[in-house]
């Protein structure tokens, strides 16, 4: 008995890593923007993998704010709420609330239920960058990462990459910094983010989710992040739409 668990869990695990190697698209980060992009994009017909650092996916949306879980969602963002069948209560001025676990398990169930693979424990550490495009992630064992060890990484190729790592935009620095490219921000460069402004920041998330190099997409707060925009806080409706944005302008790229 023993040695057939070890082995179905060996066997099934390699044979599903196996089938990313080269995908459609690779989300880096497995939160509610990257969750909703993968969701769309998987349902749609393409090989969509979501690689993320942490033993749970969700992003920052379990915690809803200061462990309080819940989280408010604007009226414009109920549409995915109800696609993803996340209950919520109107609470004025054309807000939602939403228990964030509930919510965070919701877009984990249904984003696999499409058939999104999702890798967690994993870390990207670089790109893969041909002719000037972004074609794929160098990924290596979170705890390696973490620890510093001195150990190969293995490489995912894909069509397109989505940077989904939250505040830290960390595909886009990576990719700016090792190969000091011109990203589409008004610098060139990752212009970081700025303090909290919900109004702003809740519009200027789904405007800047776009192709910021050739084959490399933002969304959720590394969109923001990227273009110098505003942090939002526990109001999510903005990262959902994001991610249904990012997935959008994909389809059409691809």
């Amino acid at each position: 008995m023993e040695y057939l668990i070890s082995s179905g869990i060996i066997d099934s695990w390699f044979r599903k890593f196996k089938s990313c190697l080269h995908v459609d698209v690779a989300v880096v980060g497995g939160g509610p923007s990257g969750l909703v992009a993968a969701y769309y994009l998987s349902r749609n017909g393409k090989n969509t993998a979501v690689f993320e650092r942490k033993l749970a996916p969700g992003g920052g949306m379990w915690g809803g704010a200061m462990m309080f879980n819940e989280i408010i969602v604007q009226k414009e963002a109920t549409d995915i709420l109800n696609e993803f069948g996340i209950d919520h209560d109107y609470m004025g001025d054309d807000l939602y609330s939403a228990d964030s676990v509930h919510a965070a398990s919701a877009l984990i169930y249904k984003a696999t239920q499409a058939g999104v693979r999702i890798f967690n424990c994993l870390s990207v550490e670089d790109v893969v960058l041909q002719n000037e495009c972004v074609r794929g992630l160098v990924v290596n064992w979170a705890p390696v990462h973490r620890e510093g060890l001195h150990v190969d990484p293995l490489v995912i190729l894909s069509s397109v990459v989505i940077d989904a790592t939250g505040h830290d935009c960390e595909v886009a620095r990576i990719l700016e910094k090792k190969n000091k490219v011109q990203l589409d921000t008004p610098s060139g460069k990752v212009e970081g983010e700025r303090s909290m402004n919900a109004f702003e920041a809740e519009k200027t998330t789904i405007e800047n989710t776009k192709e910021i190099y050739p084959g490399l997409f933002v969304s959720g707060m590394a969109a923001n992040g990227v273009s110098g925009r505003y942090r939002m806080g526990p109001i999510f409706g903005g990262m959902l739409l994001s991610g249904y944005r990012a997935a959008s302008l994909i389809l059409q790229k691809l």
